[in-house]
């Protein structure tokens, strides 16, 4: 099984873990003193990349600490296998609600077959799923985000920040959810500069071919595209993001993260100065949020969209040579105004 490491991300406070194994994947299990009285806990299941990936299945599970702390909650998260089918993510699921967690949260689209099936056999359990909205089902919370508008702001900040008008998108897998991403990055840079080059390029077809978690593919895509000569790359990529990362700051070019503030991972410390900004969307919030609403007995359902209005998407701000670039970040609040009062509507594909 593939280890990865665990860290604490968003400040939270780290809880005890006491690791164990199951026949559909690792997971871990803590306790907390107190514990609802509606619940007996949160049950998160991680998408492909699993825990580690500094990114967003940590995201979540800052959510998911979060929740524990403040709450008082215990909970149990689960990692994935590699090369799992739809059948492995149900079991996974199954187990975590007859085990009596509510909500039990599905970390990705991928999650959106069986959180369909098992939601309907424990209908009494509030189920939440990540980037998908396919699930209508009177139990279920949809958390969904405009990442499109982020991707904007972090199309704007590439092209205030190349040197050479050229910059790169990589995104982990060809789909609709990733496209959102180079729509709104391309549209971005396009307004600061229309005839700015762009690279794009897509590691593989499929989830199952380990576009989200192969940082070696993040890696040999990004030193093609900066031999090609882009000098910012955006990378939507899970942990494959890390080897654009790396690749980028190897060649002291800029990296514009994704999902959390990549800048503060302890395990990109090493890069964080090539690494710009980050493309944020907050699931670490819409986790916690639904393991709260589950616990005052008000369980949310339905589709719940975060977006910059919100607060739910945005652009990190760790990095003193982005945060202190006065033309950059006019340009930003010139840009985040125009989306938030309708004047600029941001592509999806």
């Amino acid at each position: 099984m593939r280890r990865v490491s665990r860290i604490a991300v968003a400040g939270v406070a780290t809880a005890s873990l006491a690791v164990a194994l199951s026949a559909c994947g690792g997971s871990s299990t803590s306790a907390s003193s107190g514990g609802s009285a509606k619940t007996k806990g949160i049950g998160l299941a991680y998408d492909i990349g699993g825990k580690g990936d500094q990114s967003f299945n940590d995201a979540a599970y800052a959510g998911f600490q979060k929740a524990e702390t403040d709450l008082k909650m215990s909970g149990r998260d689960i990692e994935p296998q590699d090369g799992e089918s739809d059948a492995d993510k149900v079991q996974r699921l199954e187990q975590l609600a007859k085990s009596g967690y509510n909500p039990v949260i599905g970390v990705g689209f991928v999650y959106a077959p069986a959180v369909k099936e098992v939601a309907a056999k424990y209908p009494k359990i509030t189920f939440g799923i990540i980037d998908d909205e396919q699930d209508k089902a009177a139990n279920v919370a949809d958390m969904v985000f405009h990442e499109e508008q982020a991707s904007y702001l972090a199309g704007v900040a590439a092209a205030k920040a190349t040197k050479k008008s050229h910059i790169g998108f990589v995104g982990g897998v060809d789909i609709p959810l990733i496209h959102k991403f180079e729509a709104g990055y391309v549209q971005g840079a396009q307004s600061v500069n229309p005839k700015i080059k762009i690279e794009k390029q897509y590691l593989t077809q499929t989830p199952q071919e380990g576009g989200f978690s192969s940082p070696d593919k993040g890696k040999d895509a990004a030193e093609g595209q900066i031999e090609a000569g882009a000098d910012v790359i955006y990378a939507a990529a899970g942990l494959s993001g890390q080897g654009v990362i790396q690749s980028a700051a190897s060649h002291k070019v800029w990296a514009i993260g994704v999902d959390s503030d990549q800048y503060k991972q302890d395990a990109l410390a090493k890069y964080k100065d090539y690494i710009l900004t980050s493309a944020t969307k907050d699931v670490a919030g819409a986790v916690y949020n639904l393991a709260k609403s589950v616990a005052d007995g008000k369980p949310a359902t339905g589709v719940v969209r975060a977006s910059l209005a919100t607060g739910g998407v945005g652009l990190a701000d760790s990095n003193p040579a982005f945060k202190n670039n006065a033309d950059l970040q006019a340009a930003l609040k010139k840009a985040e105004a125009g989306i938030k009062d309708g004047s600029i509507t941001v592509k999806t594909s």
